[in-house]
This record gives C-alpha cells, structure tokens and sequence, in this order.
C-alpha cells in the first residue's frame, strides 16, 4: 500500500499546517463574527464546537481529501456490514450490530447476527426483571441488595464508568460493586462490604480463563461458602457468568441458564453494549440500557450517513490527525465538568491507547508518523488546580476536550453555574491567552511599579492559541451518553483507517501476559531465579527474600 506520508493530500496538509503556524485564533474570531455558527455541529441534544480549533475552511477540506483518498467511506461500510477488518485476527468488528435497532440484517460468513444479539438481550432483559421484581432471590429467598461485576479491561472500565455516569438513574436499594486487579485489595476491601446472602456476583469473562478475573472469582466462592449457611449448591443462585465457555461455568457452579454469551467479533474495549453490559442494565434497569444502546445507534446513523464536514465524530478524528501529525502534539486531554463523568477520561484511555497506539501498518510495514496520542484528563474544576498550569503555559501544545451538561442532576444552589462557569472561562482563556498589553495594563491598575512590573511581566503572559473542542448535552442521560461513546470509538476507527493500522486486536497485552505465567512459578521455588536478564533475577529473588524471610 502507499506511504500516507507520500500522498499528495499528506504535503498540502504539510504546507498548510506551516500557513497555519502563524495564524493566532484571536485572529479568526476577529475576522469572522460568525465563526462559531460556520464550527459547530448540532446532534440531538449534544451540541459540538469546534471553532476553537486551529483551523479554516480549507483546513477541513484538506483533511476531508485525506479520509476520503485513504478509503474511509469504504472501510465504514465495512464495519458495518460484518466484514473481517480485525486482519489479524480475522474478525468481523460488530460492535455497532449490538446496538442495532433496524431491520437490516448484519452478516458474518453469511449468518445473519442479529437475531442472536436479540435473543442475548432477550435473556438480559428477562433475568434483570426478575431481579430487580423479586423473583429471582438469593439463598435464603433475600432480595439481592449488592451487585459484584469481576472482570477486567473492557469487562470492567465500560461497565463500571457507565453506572457511575448513571448513577442518578440507578434502582433504590442496590449498590453496585466493580473488582478488576489481582491485587488482593480490590476484592478484600469489596467483600468486606457484604453480606452474602444478599451479593449476586457477575464473572465476565469470555474464555473463563482470565488469571485476574478468575483468581478474584475463586476467592469470591471461597468467601461465599464460608458464610454462615452457604452450601455449595447455592454457587447457582449468587453467581452469573458473561462467557461462552459453559464446561468451565459449570466446572465454577454456574447454571447454564444464567450463562450470557458473546462473540468473537465484540472487542473487550467495545463489549459494553453485550451482555458484559448487564451489570448496568441490573444497576439502572433494562429499559435505561436500551436508552443507552437506541443512544449509540442513533450516533452510528449519523457517523455512517452524514457528509465529512459535518460528521461529528468524523471531525473530532481529523482534528486530532491535524494536531498530532502536523503540529507534534503527543497526548490529548479530555476533561468532564460532570462528577458523574470521572471515569470517562480512564474508560476513553483503553478506547483509544489500545486501539492506536500501534507502530505497525496493515499490510506490515513500519509507519514512518505519529498514530495514537496519550489520553489522560481527569474532572473539573479539580484539573484546573492540578495539570491546567502545564496546558496554559508550558512547552507542550496539549489540545483538550471540554465536556459537560447545561443541567445538573442534583441542582444545588448556585454550584452547577460556578462549574459551567469554569468550563467556558477556561476554552477562552486557552483561546485567547493573554497579551504583554493586557498584563501590563493589569499590573498597573493594581499600583505596581515599573521596576516590579518588568519583573513580574514574563510571567503573567499567556500565548493562548491552545486549540479545544466544548461538548455541552442538555443532561446526562442514558441516551446521551450512548450517543457521546459512540462518537469518540468513531473517532478512534477513523483515526486508524488513516493512519493505515489495525484498531481492533491488542498484541501489545500479551507479552507481558506469557512472561508473568513464567515468573509466578518462580516466586515459589525455593531456587534463585535465573533464567531472566539481571535486572529481572535480581528483582525476583529481592522479593522472595523479603516475601518468606
């Protein structure tokens, strides 16, 4: 395949990236009152701006040439038509089938998914009703209070960011729990919490092999049937399985009945809208997960039909090609002025680091240009008090994502003003910066001196020009923060397609995988460990020293 870097819509980016060098954004408000409307998209009840961006017309149009010259159009409708874009796995990629609401049929090797995907959430549906009505109770004929969802990666940074996201809409009475490292911690401090006639725990793991997950589950069975009148039959009523591998379910005590499958063609990172999502639909009510599911199919409606320049995830990925591979720009911040929002950032870590940060092409070639940038941000107004002085005024050209809701769910006094507040104070600020006049100006209002003044001066300037997207939704609703999760694994697809790797498999997990089953062994043996490089055996056998001295 050809370089991407050789293509000619590649060096008119390059030579209008250098343009834009020079171009400050204080210079395209100033020259266009109606920047806002000609950079802003609405969808529903999300409202994207982009105009704070670094970027013009011909911007989008030079970067639109490039999606379409690297075949975008044609590996959507790949996607979404079930053909195996997971090269090397040879994997259809249908996380989008799972929240699918139309009559379409969706194939893979001509077996039309769909019906299977319904009788999955035909099944969820059912067991959470009866759950959350009373019909289904734990051993002692308690209704479950506690929900324990065990697993990791994708079966647990979905999952658990979307209940906290909707805790507002969570059912009274049942608080949800989420145990994911190994580290006995997590599961001590977690069991600590329970009573075990009223905890139901759900074991996600498709294989039923996962050495985390399945290392917290049995220690989970254990304290179950230590329990005061716990008996080994009773493993059928408190535990559930999200896996496909029934011999090992019930090997666990699992009931087949209460097994709930998945396929290959659901990456761990998109296998929240499967039934790895029924730790959610128990939390919030089925009827709320299919908000959630009708929120992101809506957002695919529109990723797959609407023209490039007004596609809003389509922009968002081409937003952060311009910076990262025509400015340099090496991570991406994304900041929730939503409390409820605190794990998006971590959930969108994953999303995105996993799927791009790649160094390989498709066809097996070395890339010779930046792919995936580092995700991190955390809620504010705590990151302005923490990181914002590194984005205002450091070396780095960090772009950001401002994120949140004109209302609040819990509208207490004027707090919600206060953090919206913020949230338009600090795109502005990052916008604008402030000038050598303006400080100037500032330090004499307040009756410093010249000497003082010079001084001080080169501190309080900021150069501004610091490019940020706002989404405001109207509240946070199931509905809407499908819709949001939808546009950034967009964005992370179309990212990919351009860059010319493979968003869909993770090989980059397994190494270190193969050689922790190595080591455990080793941590046992009475032997010194010898068959790593010095620095490993030297630090193996520290800790054995320390472990059983």
């Amino acid at each position: 395949m050809a370089k991407l870097t050789d293509l000619k819509e590649w060096h008119a980016l390059e030579s209008h990236a250098k343009e834009m060098g020079d171009v400050h954004l204080r210079e395209l408000f100033d020259a266009n009152d109606e920047r806002f409307q000609n950079f802003s998209l609405k969808f529903d009840k999300i409202l994207f701006d982009f105009s704070k961006n670094i970027i013009n017309d011909t911007t989008l149009d030079l970067l639109t040439k490039l999606a379409q010259v690297c075949g975008l159009k044609d590996q959507t409708e790949a996607m979404f038509k079930g053909d195996k874009i997971n090269i090397t796995e040879n994997r259809a990629v249908l996380h989008t089938a799972l929240r699918n609401f139309s009559n379409e049929p969706i194939k893979v090797d001509d077996w039309n998914v769909m019906p299977n995907i319904i009788a999955v959430r035909k099944q969820m549906q059912q067991f959470c009703d009866s759950v959350n009505d009373g019909k289904y109770l734990g051993f002692t004929d308690r209704r479950f209070t506690d929900i324990v969802n065990i697993g990791i990666g994708g079966s647990d940074l979905g999952p658990r960011m979307v209940c906290e996201a909707l805790t507002p809409y969570s059912r009274a009475g049942v608080r949800m729990h989420f145990v994911s490292n190994v580290d006995a911690t997590d599961i001590h401090d977690t069991l600590a919490k329970l009573e075990a006639e009223t905890t139901l725990f759900i074991i996600a793991s498709k294989t039923f092999t996962t050495q985390e997950t399945l290392t917290n589950a049995n220690t989970a069975k254990e304290w179950f049937l230590d329990q005061k009148g716990a008996k080994l039959k009773d493993i059928s009523k408190h535990f559930v399985a999200l896996s496909t591998n029934e011999a090992k379910c019930k090997e666990f005590g699992i009931d087949p009945k209460n097994m709930f499958g998945f396929w290959d063609w659901v990456g761990g990172r998109y296998s929240l809208w499967s039934s790895i999502g029924l730790s959610i639909a128990l939390y919030i009510g089925y009827a709320n997960f299919e908000e959630l599911l009708r929120g992101a199919f809506e957002a695919d409606i529109h990723f797959r039909n609407t023209e490039y320049h007004h596609n809003i995830p389509v922009i968002m990925a081409l937003l952060g090609i311009w910076y990262s591979n025509f400015f340099g720009a090496e991570s991406h911040a994304v900041i929730p002025y939503e409390q409820y929002l605190e794990k998006f950032p971590e959930f969108l870590q994953q999303l995105d680091m996993e799927s791009n940060g790649k160094a390989i092409q498709k066809d097996g070639e070395v890339v010779d240009h930046m792919t995936g940038p580092v995700i991190w941000g955390t809620a504010g107004t705590n990151s302005q008090h923490s990181f914002f002085q590194l984005i205002h005024q450091g070396t780095r050209l960090i772009p950001v994502d401002f994120i949140g809701g004109c209302t609040s769910h819990n509208p207490i006094g004027d707090h919600h003003d206060k953090l919206m507040s913020n949230f338009f104070a600090q795109t502005e600020a990052l916008m604008k910066g402030k000038t050598v006049e303006e400080a100037f100006e500032e330090f004499q209002a307040e009756g410093k001196s010249i000497k003082e003044i010079e001084a001080l001066l080169p501190h309080k300037i900021f150069s501004g020009n610091k490019p940020t997207n706002s989404i405001l939704y109207d509240s946070l609703t199931p509905h809407v923060l499908g819709s949001l999760i939808a546009f950034y694994e967009h964005k992370v697809f179309v990212q990919g397609v351009i860059w010319g790797i493979n968003s869909f498999d993770q090989w980059g997990v397994e190494l270190g995988k193969q050689l922790a089953k190595a080591i455990l062994p080793e941590l046992t043996s009475k032997e010194k460990s010898k068959e790593h490089d010095s620095s490993t055996n030297s630090l193996v056998n520290y800790y054995k020293n320390k472990r059983h001295s």
